[in-house]
């Protein structure tokens, strides 16, 4: 009846949780990869194309991003976060919390590739051959520049979501992610430390599930890699 066995104690069905903790885990790292993408496409773009003092700014700012504590930032908003907050209240408002705080804060790493690219794409001879025909900088971009940088921001997307995977359960296995009962495989192995002795099992279980979709992302992207780059072999 039950495939992976029962919690201890309480005796909830651990395939259960596990597949609905999927669903968590892959709804937070997805949308707040998301959103780390789209700033920092946004950003890296304008940056790499306009140089300048454009560029020495957003890359200041950059460098004030990578230096900041997100992990004791993370466990500083959850604990003054109300439980409702512009209408949003439970499950709702810690995704979207959890949303912002490692998407908001992790968007200069992709910034800092597209930036890189945009700043090898631009001296390309069709982006000249654009400026000669008369193209606005707007048109350049998004007819030019983003079309070359589909690949380097598909690849840095699929390596990026098993990242945030890893924090979101970081997250919750320290109390300041998704609140029970919801189940979360961050907060399911920390449940799992009192009855490791016991029940092994119930810790195996999580980290194997964390432990493989990881794995299977990191393969993903080494493969859409090499096949977007075939000089790298």
């Amino acid at each position: 009846d039950h495939w992976l066995g029962i919690e201890p104690v309480n005796g909830r069905d651990v395939l259960s949780r596990v597949l609905y903790g999927s669903r968590i885990s892959l709804l937070i790292a997805t949308a707040a990869s998301l959103l780390s993408l789209v700033i920092g496409i946004a950003l890296g773009v304008i940056a790499g194309y306009f140089r300048g003092w454009v560029d020495a700014l957003i890359s200041r700012i950059m460098d004030v991003f990578l230096a900041f504590p997100l992990l004791l930032f993370a466990l500083a908003l959850a604990a003054i976060v109300p439980d409702t907050f512009f209408g949003m209240t439970g499950d709702t408002l810690r995704i979207a919390m959890l949303v912002f705080i490692i998407g908001f804060f992790s968007w200069p790493y992709a910034g800092r590739i597209v930036r890189g690219q945009t700043i090898a794409l631009r001296e390309r001879e069709f982006v000249d051959a654009a400026r000669v025909r008369g193209a606005k900088p707007r048109r350049i971009i998004v007819r030019e520049l983003m079309p070359n940088l589909v690949a380097p921001i598909l690849v840095y997307g699929t390596l990026l979501i098993p990242a945030n995977i890893l924090f979101e359960a970081a997250l919750s296995f320290l109390g300041v992610g998704i609140r029970p009962p919801t189940p979360s495989w961050g907060k399911m192995l920390n449940d799992a430390i009192q009855y490791y002795r016991v029940d092994p099992a119930y810790l195996v279980i999580p980290g194997a599930a964390i432990f493989i979709t990881v794995l299977a992302f990191n393969l993903f992207g080494d493969g859409l890699r090499d096949a977007f780059d075939p000089k790298a072999h």
